[in-house]
């Protein structure tokens, strides 16, 4: 047993939002009971106790689209790069780190994307990986890490022709055996998707080949219309729009995400909504490759389950908040744009995404869901209210504000400090691997 106390506990649980002097008890991986400190302690007086100190006691965060193979990019000089637009950016930086990466550099660039989630306080991700140097093999590495560290993981590896067909069919064949892999695991730790990096990569035969080896049950992890570019491909080659296309290979769905869909139309926009498929935006990662800003407030006035996540350019999901927040305000010439919708992306739809591959509630503090909880040091300047706890969240809360991260019922961190791990064993062997991914690449 474990009492997590004396904490202002957000909930997300519309009966109770907000319990001052509040405290969650878990029991193995669930939540057993939420209320006041005085109340939880009195039940379970043997259990351990952590002491919130006044902070905020909230559900781990869920981040539904990660890049764990660019880990290394962080400070990384590529030689000769100079990019002059998104596919630039694309073969210049991202496939040329991944077509380097070995099934260890996997590894580590996993662990050190962990330990991030883990310090910021997020306990459940969706990967999407790409390592075209080492394929077959890669997403075990994946949830080799993910197992070390704690944290809930939905995998998948980007098929794509860019490197021939030989490497798209690995691809693939990668995908279908994590997926079996995943389906027959019992931990509620672990899920794949089929993966897929974007349709103007991807040949009809290799669409075909993924559906084959695909399971019913499971849906597709697949960027849409992140550049110009893509379209216009779709376009040229095809005679129809994206979502279209997509739509024609069965690849749209309730179990389907669709990454960034910067350059979509209404007409796009309703075969998304009447399929049931799921959206995620990126903020940071769209203004960084200059590729412009999706309809996201748009898709969530329609009624498409939309979430937030980070394309691996940080791992701090209030970071990635913080950005669409003013994104969209600019884009829009609104200011009273993305007060409500960026919140509802990021607590709600990011749960109810995530709740589609694991079968226990996420992303809410009450009986029976998901022991995932983190503690944040922050001490309101002025009142804090179940009205107003996403503008206290907003403006006063970074994910380096989380002191103590429980994942599934097990403490991976406590007081800033990683319990699982020898961190600095780890980062040292990531910047090792770091130094020695930068010397090939530039060799």
């Amino acid at each position: 047993m474990l009492v997590l106390g004396n904490g202002k506990v957000i909930t997300r649980d519309p009966a109770c939002p907000l319990i001052e002097n509040g405290a969650v008890a878990v029991d193995g991986t669930a939540i057993c009971r939420v209320g006041r400190t005085e109340e939880i302690r009195n039940a379970y007086p043997d259990a351990e106790y952590i002491d919130a100190k006044g902070g905020l006691i909230m559900p781990g965060f869920i981040n539904v689209h990660e890049h764990i193979y660019s880990s290394f990019a962080r400070g990384l000089s590529i030689k000769g790069y100079d990019p002059k637009g998104f596919l630039d950016i694309l073969d210049g930086q991202w496939w040329t780190i991944d077509r380097n990466l070995t099934l260890h550099d996997t590894y580590l660039s996993a662990m050190a994307t962990y330990i991030d989630c883990i310090r910021n306080g997020v306990t459940t991700i969706f990967d999407h990986h790409a390592s075209f140097g080492a394929i077959r093999g890669s997403l075990f590495e994946i949830e080799k890490a993910a197992r070390e560290t704690g944290v809930r993981s939905c995998l998948c590896y980007e098929v794509s022709d860019r490197d021939g067909m030989d490497k798209a069919r690995d691809s693939v064949m990668e995908n279908a055996e994590f997926i079996r892999h995943a389906l027959a695991d019992d931990s509620g730790m672990i899920a794949g998707m089929m993966g897929m990096h974007a349709q103007f990569t991807i040949s009809d035969e290799t669409m075909e080949l993924a559906a084959a080896n695909k399971p019913d049950e499971i849906g597709y992890h697949i960027h849409v219309a992140e550049g110009i570019e893509d379209l216009h491909h779709c376009l040229k080659h095809y005679g129809k729009r994206i979502v279209d296309r997509l739509m024609d290979h069965g690849i749209l769905g309730e179990k389907t995400l669709l990454g960034h869909c910067i350059y979509i139309n209404p007409h796009e926009m309703e075969l998304i909504k009447e399929t049931d498929t799921m959206v995620v935006h990126n903020p940071e990662s769209n203004m960084g490759n200059a590729c412009g800003c999706p309809p996201t407030m748009e898709l969530v006035h329609r009624g498409i389950l939309t979430g937030l996540g980070t394309d691996g350019y940080t791992h701090d999901m209030t970071e990635s908040w913080k950005v669409a927040n003013i994104l969209h305000k600019h884009h829009l010439c609104d200011p009273n744009a993305a007060w409500g919708e960026v919140p509802q992306m990021l607590f709600e739809n990011n749960a109810k995404i995530a709740g589609r591959y694991f079968k226990q509630e996420l992303g809410v503090l009450k009986e029976g869901a998901a022991a995932d909880v983190v503690i944040v040091d922050y001490d309101p300047l002025t009142p804090l209210t179940a009205a107003n706890i996403n503008s206290h969240l907003l403006f006063g809360v970074t994910g380096h504000d989380v002191v103590t991260t429980v994942a599934n019922g097990e403490v991976v961190m406590k007081d800033r400090r990683l319990t699982k791990i020898d961190t600095a064993k780890v980062m040292a062997d990531c910047r090792q691997a770091a130094k020695e991914l930068a010397d090939r690449i530039n060799a």
